[in-house]
């Protein structure tokens, strides 16, 4: 029997002057079937309730007040933010820029509804329920790595996903985690497609 040598492989970081957006958005899209799937099996052996987990028992407007009302609180911090701190700070290599720079504004929509809907299943839908949302916040935040080496970007990561997970357990249905990550998302998509370089 042959043996594989994993000696071959070897894990290098790549510079954004390295990647371009067809292969940052073929990154995104197999990520995210890769998020679904994990999201998936765990479901799978989990056996949830997914009537109840995918409900609009609370309601479709309490469901928009507490999705949109967290999304905004969310983006008036991240504005705050980025008003008092160095660019340095909050920079994650280019990357969102290559992303959501030059994407048609139903691309922009398309890519942030599948990131939300993927990651709230996997985060808030399967992994919260065995961790709480303390450490599946941890979880989050260590999964986006272009921010860890800037310790306050993984703290605002943390503290989304923490309040993402707190709206879940306060409205008992996926939807409001998921609103609230596609209205953050899709804000900030446009925010970077159409701002204007000063």
């Amino acid at each position: 029997m042959k043996k594989f040598n994993f000696k071959r492989f070897r894990l290098r970081q790549l510079n954004p002057e390295e990647l371009d957006e067809r292969y940052l958005l073929i990154n995104l899209y197999v990520t995210q079937l890769l998020v679904l799937t994990v999201a998936s099996v765990i479901l799978l052996f989990r056996r949830p309730n997914l009537k109840d987990m995918f409900s609009f028992h609370p309601g479709y407007g309490t469901v928009l007040l507490w999705g949109v009302g967290f999304a905004v609180l969310v983006l008036i911090v991240d504005f705050t933010v980025g008003r008092w701190v160095p660019p340095e700070v909050t920079d994650d290599g280019g990357i969102n820029q290559m992303l959501f720079g030059n994407r048609p504004l139903w691309h922009i929509a398309v890519l942030s509804l599948l990131v939300a809907v993927c990651e709230e299943l996997l985060f808030r839908g399967a992994i919260q329920s065995y961790w709480g949302p303390y450490w599946t916040s941890i979880l989050f935040a260590a999964i986006h790595v272009r921010y860890l080496q800037h310790w306050l970007m993984t703290g605002l990561v943390f503290c989304i996903s923490y309040g993402l997970g707190w709206i879940y357990v306060h409205t008992g249905t996926l939807w409001t985690p998921i609103v609230a990550h596609f209205v953050i998302d899709f804000t900030m998509g446009c925010i970077l497609r159409y701002r204007r370089e000063d």
